[in-house]
């Protein structure tokens, strides 16, 4: 029975962690990016958004190539962590992290161009620093589109299946998420098993979803 509930709990617990480390990041970047504009923006942005386009497969091979044991990050990874963070839960988090941040900030970018920038002068008139300007006025402000932006970003990284199974692997026990279960019971032959994860991702993503549209439909 724990080996059929790993893949949830992990698929869980990446896509909480990859949602959470991508609202801090776009947040920062979106608010700064909506505010100035300089030589580059577009291409630096347009990169942010690649992974949202790329195949899953190419993600997860630029991924190797970039955490690898061969490049600088990965050493360096190695030697801060006395081990490589490929085909680890690390991995899997670091995935979801990139395929779930173009969701996240585009939703975020587009909450705070929606407010307007005399507010913010305002508070920062009344004395208020930059961090608690985006703090207690930009954030609120911009909540809805920043609630959105985190529900879509946890979704997509729940469902993360192709970077994920090329970086974490799928190691039952250790770095296998519903996504890969459903491909290796699909395998194997196990439609019963198949079917039963199949209908916990549909339900876990309807009612995310149903979250999405309470949101935006609030008045």
């Amino acid at each position: 029975m724990e080996s059929f509930w790993f893949p949830i709990k992990l698929s869980l617990l990446v896509a909480a962690s990859a949602t959470i480390f991508t609202f801090i990041v776009s947040v920062a970047l979106s608010h700064t990016f909506s505010r100035i504009h300089f030589r580059g923006k577009t291409v630096l942005e347009t990169l942010f958004m690649l992974p949202l386009v790329l195949p899953p497969s190419v993600v997860g091979f630029i991924l190797l190539i970039v955490f690898g044991i061969n490049s600088p990050i990965g050493r360096a990874i190695e030697k801060v962590m006395g081990e490589t963070i490929l085909f680890t839960p690390y991995a899997a988090i670091v995935a979801a992290v990139v395929v779930a941040f173009p969701l996240m900030y585009q939703s975020a970018k587009a909450g705070f161009l929606s407010i307007d920038e005399d507010i913010e002068d305002a508070s920062r008139v009344d004395g208020a620093s930059e961090r608690k300007t985006l703090l207690y006025v930009s954030i609120p402000l911009a909540s809805r589109s920043l609630l959105t932006g985190s529900v879509l970003s946890f979704t997509r990284a729940l469902g993360e299946f192709g970077a994920t199974l090329l970086f974490a692997g799928n190691i039952p026990g250790k770095t296998q998420t519903i996504s890969t279960a459903i491909y290796v019971a699909i395998e194997s032959g196990e439609d019963g098993l198949a079917w039963k994860y199949v209908g916990i991702s549909i339900a876990l993503s309807f009612l995310f979803l149903l979250l999405v549209n309470r949101i935006n439909d609030r008045p």
